[in-house]
């Protein structure tokens, strides 16, 4: 008895410590392309992922996109030191660097160091590609490298291509998805939670008509509001109980929310 006492209490034990490990962060900060500005670090590199982490921020947001030869890296633009990535192999990208002197990220590198900690989410944001097929594509493969690694618990999807929010779901109906809007590109939050999207990730300016904040908890829709930078707006977000802020300036983000 006493030997199957010991075992389960071993077993609580091991429980409650993996529990633990998998605490996220329990704040409203993403860093926009990782946490870059302040200490003028390149954006989407494992530098600026690791500023995050070190911030504690609930998440750092990354971009994908695809190389000729199908290798998916972490660059903002379609661009990187002038090579158009979607026709250039891995190995020319690899030639170039950041001022850093880091390459630029696979996914996989950038999913293996975001995995290395257990505090700050990766915001994977598909972007769309040349065409819708193209765009898919990138979302297939991208969905598999995060699947291979095992990184589901870690990662969050966005996108501003609906279809791909979509695919994803489809992929993995357990994954976490938000849908990407500009101005005018806003989706009603009741079209989001008929399709199992769980957020909406809209530029800031559009939460400021509507009843966006009132409607989404009896929705069970949490809101993010990008690119926020400065004090004013983030104190009407925070004033407003918004779920996320993504944002350039994380530091003066958490100021602002020990200040509350």
């Amino acid at each position: 008895m006493k030997t199957v006492l010991l075992f389960f209490s071993l077993l609580s034990i091991a429980y409650s410590g993996n529990a633990q490990k998998m605490k996220w962060n329990r704040n409203s900060v993403i860093a926009h392309r990782g946490a870059w500005k302040k200490n003028n670090l390149p954006e989407n590199s494992i530098a600026s992922l690791k500023e995050a982490v070190r911030l504690k921020c609930y998440g750092s947001e990354f971009d994908v996109h695809m190389t000729k030869d199908s290798v998916i890296v972490v660059n903002h633009d379609d661009v990187f030191k002038g090579l158009t990535i979607a026709s250039s192999t891995y190995a020319e990208l690899q030639k170039q660097l950041h001022t850093n002197g880091e390459q630029i990220p696979t996914l996989e590198s950038y999913l293996k160091e975001g995995m290395k900690q257990k505090g700050t989410k990766l915001i994977l944001e598909i972007k769309m590609a040349k065409t819708p097929e193209a765009t898919i594509a990138l979302t297939d493969a991208t969905v598999k490298m995060v699947k291979a690694l095992k990184a589901d618990r870690w990662v969050e999807y966005i996108s501003f291509s609906y279809p791909a929010v979509q695919r994803v779901l489809e992929l993995d109906p357990a994954a976490k998805t938000a849908f990407l809007a500009y101005l005018k590109g806003d989706v009603p939050l009741e079209k989001l939670k008929e399709d199992h999207i769980a957020q909406a990730d809209y530029f800031y300016t559009i939460y400021k008509e509507g009843d966006w904040f009132a409607k989404a908890p009896e929705l069970g829709i949490t809101i993010n509001a990008w690119t926020v930078n400065n004090e004013e707006d983030m104190n009407w977000l925070i004033g407003q109980k918004a779920d996320f802020i993504t944002t350039n300036e994380p530091e003066l983000l958490f100021d602002l929310l020990k200040k509350k």
